[in-house]
């Protein structure tokens, strides 16, 4: 039986306000309220609220449907601060028990690209975050931008997740298909579930475009397209932006009507629905060798948009060259500061790349990158001030020691943990005492020589 695995992204871009060479070492604010209050508010009136209501709608009217979602942690602090009846929303459809919330970076940064402490951190911070706000705990992972390459798989399987989607590239897949389960050519226990391009598309991107030769698309065509993938070929995955139904195509469009159809006809094509973590209890069909970075942006599907010229590979490399110290400094207001500063669209503004409209507040790439050293010049001045003026050296050498102490504890707990379950296995009986011990609760002697007091009447 076929089945659509349906993918939705919320993710909420933090705008950096305009920022002066000379206010370095002055301000060390560095966001435009209005805007990010104006875009939130106007994204959810548009796109997200009415999505999600028909979504909810969707999973009542048809037990059989599955959806599932990623939310940033930046994007979730901004809905929490501007838009909370979004979340309100998300619960609900959280309450149907149809829909799944996969991790990613907290940040929609590009940590995975640059350090791996930092990037283990983030999925932390937002595994805990998801299981806080949802009651459950992520088992599929999902980069920023579907950002994926072979080290990146092994580090995310090593995390515990069991998959991990990404996107179909054709200088990966080659003649492969993407309609199978993959598995990580560095670690197999790692699922891989791969984007169907071109279908996801006709949705996103030219659903609404007069221009195209398969305007108008109904929901029937479109499944009739999925019915007819080859036999064998059966899971159709289908990710994009929440903020396709809205923003990326008008409501005018009929989009939701679209959206809304699609279980019924799914039914009577007898295709069915999949969340991805019911999809990676199957078994794989093969390892997908994946040595460059690939993602879901551009026509080339690789990391040119945010990595592709001089000045973005320099902030970049300016960024990360204090991610360490970041880190360890323990210093909430820096935090918060670094997830925002890492988010990927901070890059995507300096891009050359021809085609590429949307700026922000900015005139040019190059507007982009002035405004966003300037941040960083004065964001990286105050996290070596943390440090009591100490040099690099004395710097990197107390991170390497405290890197180093953790690791031995570390080995330490899993050495203790095997030493345990070793002896459990020679002397059973001795354990399951303890156990019990453990479980009794202590009684409290009495001391000699007191009565309770009387009560008074």
């Amino acid at each position: 039986m076929k089945k659509i695995c349906l993918y939705f992204e919320i993710h909420q871009i933090i705008h950096l306000k305009r920022y002066r060479f000379f206010d370095i070492g002055r301000d060390h604010y560095y966001y435009d309220d209005y805007e990010n209050e104006r875009s939130i508010n106007d994204i959810a009136e548009r796109s997200y609220v009415p999505a999600l209501q028909t979504l909810i709608q969707m999973c009542k009217d048809y037990p059989e449907f599955r959806v599932a979602f990623s939310l940033s942690g930046c994007g979730l602090e901004q809905l929490e601060f501007h838009a909370p009846q979004v979340l309100d929303l998300l619960q609900e459809l959280n309450a149907t028990g149809q829909v799944e919330f996969l991790c990613e970076p907290y940040s929609h940064g590009l940590a995975s690209l640059a350090n791996e402490e930092s990037f283990a951190a983030e999925v932390k911070h937002m595994s805990d975050t998801i299981y806080e706000k949802f009651g459950k705990r992520p088992t599929i992972f999902r980069n920023s931008s579907l950002i994926y390459n072979d080290d990146i798989g092994a580090q995310v399987a090593a995390m515990g997740f069991k998959g991990m989607i990404t996107e179909g590239a054709k200088q990966v897949l080659g003649w492969k298909s993407p309609h199978y389960i993959y598995s990580c050519a560095a670690d197999p226990r790692l699922k891989l579930l791969l984007r169907d391009i071109k279908l996801s598309e006709d949705i996103t991107e030219r659903f609404s475009r007069q221009d195209w030769s398969e305007f108008p698309l109904f929901a029937d065509k479109w499944l009739d397209w999925i019915a007819s993938t080859p036999e064998g070929e059966d899971i159709i995955n289908i990710f994009g932006e929440l903020v396709t139904f809205g923003i990326l195509q008008p409501l005018s469009s009929n989009i939701l009507d679209f959206l809304k159809a699609i279980p019924a006809l799914a039914k009577e094509r007898g295709i069915g629905f999949a969340l991805p973590s019911e999809i990676c209890e199957q078994e794989s069909v093969g390892t997908l060798d994946v040595p460059y970075s690939i993602s879901w942006v551009d026509e080339e599907r690789d990391t040119s948009c945010w990595l592709g010229n001089v000045m973005q590979r320099e902030a970049f490399n300016k960024l990360y060259s204090i991610a360490d110290r970041v880190r360890v400094c323990g210093d909430r207001r820096i935090q918060i500061d670094w997830d925002s500063l890492q988010a990927s669209n901070n890059f995507r503004f300096m891009t050359t790349k021809p085609g590429y409209q949307y700026r922000g507040i900015y005139d040019s790439p190059y507007d982009a990158f002035t405004n966003y050293m300037n941040i960083l010049g004065d964001f990286i001045a105050r996290v070596n001030n943390l440090y009591g003026g100490a040099d690099n050296e004395e710097i990197d050498g107390l991170i390497t020691l405290i890197k180093n102490q953790g690791d031995e504890l570390e080995a330490k707990d899993k050495e203790i943990e095997r030493l345990r379950k070793k002896l459990e296995k020679y002397n059973p009986t001795e354990f399951e005492e303890e156990s019990s011990e453990e479980a009794e609760p202590k009684k409290v002697a009495k001391k000699p020589g007191r009565k309770p007091k009387a009560k008074k009447e």
